[in-house]
């Protein structure tokens, strides 16, 4: 259920990254991506997930705030996109498989 809550949050989070926003509130967003998706890489781990582990822990490298990755603002905006929605994607297709979870 948390995993759920979580990426929930980030998807909300990095569909709002493709309006003006100020810098700090980019700069939230990646410290925000960083703890969600390391706490999302090590329940998948936990799972015996190893692919969706792996996944999750690239995300939190690519997000993180402390190394800056230079994208340019139109590949960042493509990038929250398809993150985004791979996260919402992800909510639904596990409850397709698990309906009861």
């Amino acid at each position: 259920m948390i995993e759920k809550i979580i990426k929930t949050i980030l998807a909300i989070l990095f569909f709002i990254c493709l309006a003006k926003m100020p810098y700090g509130y980019y700069q939230f967003v990646r410290f925000i991506a960083l703890v969600g998706f390391v706490f999302l890489s090590y329940r998948s781990y936990e799972k015996n997930d190893k692919t969706l582990a792996f996944i999750f822990a690239s995300l939190a490298i690519l997000f993180q705030p402390f190394l800056k990755i230079s994208l340019g603002r139109q590949l960042w905006n493509i990038m929250d996109v398809v993150v985004g929605i791979g996260l919402i994607t992800s909510i639904f297709l596990k409850w397709l498989k698990y309906p009861e979870a």
